[in-house]
């Protein structure tokens, strides 16, 4: 039972940090200014994007939503944003996946819906940071309290239909403007089982007891079950925008959770049979692709129903595990791929969740590029250059969303 134990907590105190909520300062007003300059250009006829998640693509709606308190408090500041000129609301040093897909088709970088005074012409980013695929009610009759934010992917939803009514004439001209636009339907799911597992963390000290146990079985046993809900949640969104005239929709799975350092250094496992070949956490790689099997099938549903439409599975899972595996040959340092740029923890990882990156005795490294991990739980934005590339010029989102130019 003992080595049954340890693979569960295993799984249960990775969950607990996933895709946590990221705070910061507004964007520095020189970079609002330059991207509202850029020039956008068409490829392959895309003109808008449409954005929903959480905090991996969100660029400051949180921020714009004040809830400035937990455990990433510090982020509100640098050395966040430290690659870019300032904290913007982004949760990595600089930019992220969403901003380098907006530049490679020349389109200004994606504003925040909830900065109302932000030009929206190319697009709008509904993503916050600790969002949730299933609403608050939905989530509380499970006994699963949301932490950090209310703005939900059925939220989202909304305020995504409550901009295209008020921004356009008719829903015919809805779907026009939405033929020319590349909507992306998450990231978002994550928040979901970090929640349920937070409702039944195990009690300090004693993590192998058979109290804590008992405990933790209940949360991965409850975890599991939210995640039927949560993709069923994630393709009915997609299936409305679809319905609205969307004609190229991205639709990403869930990253190795089992590869971050935050969860790696958490778990604290030491026996050799709980990793998998690629020095990753086995079980809660198996629960990461669980729900990318289940959204697969939801996605292929949707296909079914949408046949006009391209509707891409972006497979964040195995670019990431192809991140890590040619780390040397794409400039990253074979030695820290496991371990976090910022942060206070020391050891293989640096990871502390009382000493997050920005707080005290946290300290940043010497080259962030070379680093994967940012504060153990997002991407530096180096990395997340190398996930935009394999995802969208290199095949690891299929079919392949947007047809780009061939150098």
């Amino acid at each position: 039972m003992k080595t049954t134990a340890r693979i569960v907590f295993a799984a249960l105190v990775a969950l607990l940090l996933v895709a946590g909520p990221c705070h910061a300062r507004p964007a520095p007003r020189h970079t609002a200014k330059l991207a509202a300059r850029e020039k956008a250009a068409a490829v392959d006829g895309i003109t808008a994007i449409y954005n929903f998640g959480d905090s991996l693509s969100d660029t400051g709606n949180l921020l714009r939503e004040g809830d400035t308190t937990g455990v990433l408090q510090h982020t509100t500041s640098l050395p966040y944003g430290s690659a870019i000129g300032g904290a913007t609301g982004r949760c990595s040093d600089g930019y992220l996946m969403i901003d380098y897909l907006a530049k490679d088709l020349g389109l200004p970088l994606l504003n925040p819906y909830l900065d109302k005074g932000a030009d929206f012409a190319h697009g709008v980013n509904f993503a916050v940071a600790g969002a949730t695929a299933l609403d608050a009610a939905a989530l509380a009759r499970r006994g699963v309290s949301v932490l950090h934010t209310n703005s939900s992917l059925a939220v989202q939803i909304q305020q995504f239909k409550d901009f295209m009514t008020a921004n356009t004439r008719s829903p015919q001209e809805i779907r026009e403007k939405l033929a020319r636009s590349l909507v992306m339907v998450g990231e978002i799911g994550g928040n979901d089982y970090n929640y349920a597992f937070s409702a039944n963390k195990p009690a300090a000290g004693g993590a192998h007891n058979l109290y804590n146990f008992g405990r933790v079985a209940t949360a991965v046993v409850e975890a599991v079950a939210l995640v039927p809900d949560v993709v069923r949640s994630v393709t009915d969104a997609a299936r409305e925008v679809l319905g609205m005239g969307a004609t190229r929709a991205v639709i990403p799975g869930n990253f190795p959770l089992g590869c971050v350092p935050s969860y790696m250094a958490a778990a604290n496992e030491t026996d050799p049979a709980a990793y998998d070949a690629n020095g990753c956490l086995a079980a809660l790689n198996l629960f990461s692709q669980m729900h990318n099997v289940m959204l697969q099938q939801g996605i292929r549903e949707l296909r079914r129903d949408y046949p006009g439409a391209t509707i891409a599975y972006a497979d964040y899972f195995y670019a990431y595990v192809r991140m890590l595996r040619d780390a040397g040959k794409t400039g990253f340092d074979e030695a820290a791929v496991t371990k976090a740029c910022c942060g206070a923890g020391g050891g293989a990882y640096n990871v502390d969740m009382d000493r997050m990156c920005g707080a005290p005795g946290a300290s940043v490294c010497a080259r962030p590029d070379e680093h994967i991990s940012w504060d153990g739980v997002h991407l530096t934005q180096r990395a997340y250059r190398v996930m935009t590339d394999l995802l969208y010029h290199k095949g690891f989102a299929s079919p392949a969303p947007v047809e780009f130019p061939r150098s």
